[in-house]
């Protein structure tokens, strides 16, 4: 299993298997980072601008794979557990701490610096479990009843703030006296 540079599991063998398509490939299957960043990789940048910015991975007639892409990023952006499927529940103008951490599974090996970004959101008790035990990111789990009960209460407190209450009722009779 994949470590991070302290030596815990990220939870997967090949993070590529967990990856969906590069942050930086636009609709019309082109590189977004070579087009704006060419300051970064002028090399890479000169090589997709002769290719009109073509995403040599999309290429159909290409053979690389993302793992070959030296500037690949793959950053999940739905906000729930890939493991037990708990949904974020934020609250406006709070400091509560996120139901969901951002999890990479990817890690350089020098063991210093990112390699690909390769992350996907996780709740901090299955980010918990993946870090301090065997667990993995794939484990077919259900909630924990902490994570729940945290859930549910920020829904109820959501569920206030949205309530109608009229005017009658915000304002005593007595208090005009």
């Amino acid at each position: 299993m994949e470590k991070t540079p302290s030596g815990t599991a990220v939870g997967v063998d090949d993070p590529y298997d967990h990856a969906g398509l590069c942050d930086h490939l636009t609709d019309e299957g082109r590189c977004r980072y070579a087009f704006e960043y060419p300051q970064h990789d002028p090399e890479f940048a000169a090589e997709r601008r002769e290719e009109e910015f073509v995403c040599p991975v999309a290429n159909p007639d290409g053979d690389w794979n993302w793992d070959d892409c030296p500037h690949f990023r793959c950053r999940n952006r739905k906000r729930q557990c890939i493991r037990c499927g708990l949904e974020e529940r934020r609250m406006a103008h709070s400091d509560e701490r996120p139901l969901l951490e951002e999890h990479h599974l990817s890690y350089a090996s020098d063991g210093e610096t990112l390699s690909h970004e390769i992350t996907v959101y996780l709740c901090r008790w299955c980010h918990a479990k993946v870090h301090k035990s065997w667990a993995r990111i794939d484990d077919d789990v259900n909630p924990d009843p902490e994570a729940l009960a945290e859930a549910e209460g920020r829904r109820s407190k959501e569920q206030v703030e949205t309530a109608f209450e009229t005017a009658a009722n915000r304002y005593d009779d007595d208090s005009t006296e």
